[in-house]
C-alpha cells in the first residue's frame, strides 16, 4: 500500500476527490461522488490521466457510506489515507492560513455558518464523519477566505456603521484556493512582480486583482452569492431588492436565499439553463441577454480591479467557463479592448496558453485552476 494526502471538495450535490502522494506534489487518483447525500449516488474513480477505474453505485443517502466508500475504493488502488485536506469556504476574520483540525478548531468553523450558510455546514457534516470513522486521521482546513487575508483594510470594509465591520460584518473574497493556485503559477508568465486581474469563471464566478502574487480586491464580498452573475446566483444586486420581496412580495429569509442562490443569475435571466454550454447553443433571446450580462458584468469587474490595483498588466482565465468557452473569453476581451486587449481569434479557439497577439499592448491568458493541489499542498506543509 502506498500512503496518500486525499484532498476533499465537498459540494451539496457533489463531493470531488483527488489523492495525492504524501508530499502533495503529485497526482495518483481522481474521483467523484455525483448526487452526494442521495439515494441514486455514483461514485467514480480514476487515475492520474482521468481513466476510468472503477464505478458504482452507492446504497443509501448517508454521506458516511459515500466518504467510507471513497476510503475503499483508494484503498482497492493499494492507496492508504493517511491525512485529509478539506475546502472549507469560510475562515472569518480567524483562519488566514491552513490548520489542522482539533476540537476548538471544529467548534470555531461552526461559527461561520452563518457567513456560508449553503457551504460550511456540508464541510463539516463531512469533517464529523472522516472523525466517526477513525479519529486519528489527520484533518486540514484549507480556506477559499484565506488567500485575500493580505487584501488592504479598506478593500474589505462596506459603508456601513464602523462597530459591523468590528463584528465581522466585511468583505472577505473567495474562491480562495483556486487564485492561489494561480499565483504560484504567475513566474511562467512573468507576472509574479506584476499586476494582475484572475477571473475565475465558472457555476460560481468571481474576479481577484493581484499585485506580485497577493490579493489586492476581489469581486466577492461577505458572502460567495456577491459579485458577477454566475449560474444561478445575481453577483451584485442592490440591498433594497431584497427589502422589497420581504415587504411587498412576503418573502421570508428560506424565500430570499432561495431566489439568490438557486434561481438568479444565468438561469433565472434565460429562464432556461444555468449551463453555460446550454445558453450558448440556445436560439431563444433570453439565453442570449443571459450571456451578454455574464460577460458585461466581467468585463466591467475586471476594469474595476485595474482601478483597484492602479494599472494591470495581464489578464488570466482560469475554472469551467474560463478555461472551455472560447465565446465567452472572446466578448470579455472584446468589450476590454479599450484596455489594450487584441483578440488571437485563432489561438482562442484552440484554448492556447496566450489568448492575445504579440502586438497586444496587454497580454490575457488561460491557465487550468488545481484547487485541490492546491489543498494538498497546503496540507503537506503542515504535516
Amino acid at each position: 500500500m502506498s500512503a496518500c494526502l486525499l484532498a476533499i471538495n465537498a459540494g451539496s450535490a457533489t463531493l470531488k476527490f483527488r489523492a495525492f502522494s504524501a508530499d502533495g506534489q503529485i497526482l495518483l487518483a481522481r474521483g467523484m461522488v455525483d448526487r452526494f447525500g442521495s439515494d441514486n449516488a455514483r461514485l467514480q474513480l480514476a487515475n492520474a490521466k482521468g481513466q476510468t477505474l472503477e464505478e458504482q453505485a452507492l446504497p443509501d443517502a448517508e454521506h458516511a457510506t459515500a466518504l467510507a466508500a471513497v476510503l475503499d475504493s483508494l484503498a482497492d488502488q493499494a492507496l492508504e489515507t493517511r491525512a485529509l485536506a478539506h475546502r472549507v469556504v469560510h475562515g472569518g476574520n480567524r483562519f488566514v492560513q491552513a490548520v489542522r483540525i482539533d476540537a476548538e478548531v471544529r467548534s470555531a468553523l461552526e461559527d461561520y455558518i452563518a457567513l456560508a450558510p449553503l457551504h460550511q455546514p456540508v464541510s463539516l457534516e463531512v469533517i464529523d464523519a472522516f472523525a466517526a470513522m477513525d479519529s486519528r486521521l489527520p484533518q486540514i482546513a484549507c480556506f477559499d477566505t484565506a488567500f485575500h487575508a493580505s487584501q488592504p483594510v479598506i478593500a474589505t470594509r462596506f459603508g456601513i456603521a464602523r462597530h459591523w465591520h468590528d463584528e465581522g460584518v466585511r468583505r472577505y473574497g473567495f474562491h480562495g484556493l483556486s487564485y492561489a493556485a494561480i499565483a504560484r503559477r504567475l513566474p511562467e508568465l512573468n507576472l509574479d512582480h506584476r499586476k494582475t486581474v484572475v477571473c475565475h469563471l465558472g457555476s460560481g464566478a468571481s474576479a481577484c486583482a493581484l499585485e506580485s502574487g497577493r490579493s489586492i480586491a476581489s469581486s466577492m464580498g461577505f458572502s460567495a452569492v456577491d459579485g458577477l452573475v454566475m449560474g444561478s446566483r445575481p453577483g451584485y444586486i442592490d440591498p433594497e431588492v431584497i427589502l422589497y420581496w420581504q415587504e411587498h412580495e412576503g418573502m421570508g429569509v428560506k424565500d430570499v436565499r432561495r431566489e439568490l442562490y438557486k434561481n438568479s443569475g444565468l438561469l433565472g435571466v434565460s429562464g432556461i439553463s444555468a449551463d453555460m454550454r446550454e445558453l450558448l447553443d440556445s436560439e431563444q433571446p433570453a439565453a442570449r441577454e443571459a450571456v451578454e450580462l455574464f460577460c458585461y458584468r466581467a468585463a466591467r469587474e475586471v476594469a474595476s480591479l485595474a482601478g483597484a490595483l492602479r494599472g494591470l498588466d495581464g489578464l488570466i482565465f482560469t475554472a469551467g467557463i474560463g478555461e472551455h468557452s472560447a465565446e465567452v473569453r472572446a466578448r470579455i476581451l472584446q468589450q476590454l479592448s479599450w484596455l489594450g486587449f487584441e483578440l488571437d481569434h485563432a489561438a482562442n479557439l484552440t484554448h492556447a496558453r496566450r489568448l492575445t497577439t504579440a502586438a497586444s499592448r496587454l497580454p490575457a491568458y488561460v491557465l487550468p485552476t488545481d484547487e485541490e493541489g492546491e489543498m494538498a499542498r497546503q496540507a503537506a506543509r503542515l504535516l
